[in-house]
């Protein structure tokens, strides 16, 4: 005689966990766990192809007037026009701008400012130590590229007049305050969000790749402008790029680095301010007047400075600057879209992407199931 058939066991297909009467092993993820953390990865993965998609796009869109009318520069002491000069500003701004919609469409979710390290370094001291690093590191080093230059005869070093480099030195400075609303525009792409992605508190070969594509994909990114001789005047694009390949991979690092250290853009974006601007207007201004300018044998954009930034990226590399900062362990809440799981020793989950050093003792205090550290910012979620 057939009685009444017994409930499922825990574990059956009802409940979405397995096969009937195999239940899965204590601590095992479950399905819907698996399926959050399968969905996260693939907008990972997702959201940095988009974001360069988008950059690369608004390059070429800015660039197109320029493009289409064929300009070309011929000479690196040639002045910027009008048009070049909209153009330009129009492009570094698209970096900014897919990162913000990528972050709003793909990968939704934290405030801009943290996502982005949008934020005065902390506290105001070690801020305004980090912005002066952000200033004297890429001159200390564009004045050792233009020292090995004259040294082995590669830049033409005219005679300097002392009395009026202090009244260069401020024009420029003038000049690298009001153009760092354009340097956000690049730097909030490649500093705030594509390198954070690509990192993901990865170590060894998974960092070291983190930075060779942040800056192949920074290089490549100004194709349009290498094509018209931007960076390289008067030489052919199968010499430009290459070049700028080079240029950026080794002085991205070095953006890195001042990020790392202040965790927040801002001293990246000074020191990129710094490169494109009194870097090579420090070439112009120390040259002989009427020696030819070749940037691909002086400066930070030729073969003198990528000397220099390597012995540079070196002694950082191996004093272990370049490494992501120790993580603090998460444990986030149980809430009904988000699966709890459980927390792995050693590891984040910041909103801008990037691990953060543990804050100390005296500066935590727990309110409800989140740690927040003394300024407000969150550490766990």
């Amino acid at each position: 005689m057939r009685g009444t058939a017994p409930p499922l066991p825990c574990g059956s297909p009802v409940d979405g966990v397995g096969r009937a009467g195999f239940s899965p092993p204590p601590g095992a993820p479950s399905v819907v766990t698996m399926k959050h953390s399968l969905t996260n990865g693939a907008t990972r993965r997702r959201g940095p192809v988009v974001f360069l998609v988008l950059a690369c796009l608004g390059m070429w869109l800015a660039m197109a007037p320029l493009l289409i009318g064929g300009f070309q520069r011929g000479d690196a002491r040639e002045e910027t026009g009008t048009l070049a000069e909209v153009c330009i500003s129009a492009a570094m701004f698209a970096p900014a701008l897919a990162a913000l919609l990528v972050i709003r469409f793909v990968e939704p979710g934290g405030r801009l400012r943290d996502v982005l390290a949008l934020r005065w370094p902390r506290p105001w001291g070690r801020g305004v130590r980090a912005c002066l690093a952000g200033l004297a590191v890429p001159a200390g080093l564009t004045v050792a590229a233009l020292a090995l230059g004259s040294a082995t005869g590669a830049y033409p070093l005219g005679e300097v007049h002392w009395r009026s480099v202090g009244g260069w030195a401020a024009g420029m400075l003038v000049q690298i305050l009001l153009s760092l609303p354009l340097f956000f525009g690049e730097e909030l792409g490649w500093q705030g969000y594509l390198f954070p992605r690509l990192a993901r508190a990865g170590r060894g070969h998974r960092l070291v790749a983190a930075y060779l594509l942040t800056g192949a994909a920074f290089a490549l990114w100004h194709l349009p402008t290498l094509l018209m001789g931007g960076q390289y005047p008067g030489r052919p694009w199968y010499v430009s790029v290459p070049a700028m390949v080079v240029s950026c991979t080794l002085i991205l690092p070095v953006f890195t680095w001042l990020r790392l250290r202040s965790d927040s853009v801002l001293p990246a974006v000074l020191a990129h301010a710094f490169v494109s601007t009194a870097s090579v207007g420090m070439v112009k201004e120390f040259a002989d007047p009427g020696a030819p300018l070749d940037p691909l044998r002086m400066g930070l954009t030729g073969w003198p400075g990528w000397i220099a930034v390597a012995a540079f990226v070196t002694f950082l590399a191996l004093t272990g600057r370049l490494r992501l900062p120790p993580t603090t362990p998460t444990h986030p809440p149980r809430t009904a879209h988000a699966p709890r799981t459980p927390a792995t020793p050693g590891t984040s989950a910041p909103r801008d992407g990037m691990p953060h050093s543990a804050p100390s003792a005296s500066r935590v205090r727990r309110v409800g199931a989140a740690h927040t550290v003394a300024d407000g910012t969150e550490v766990s979620r």
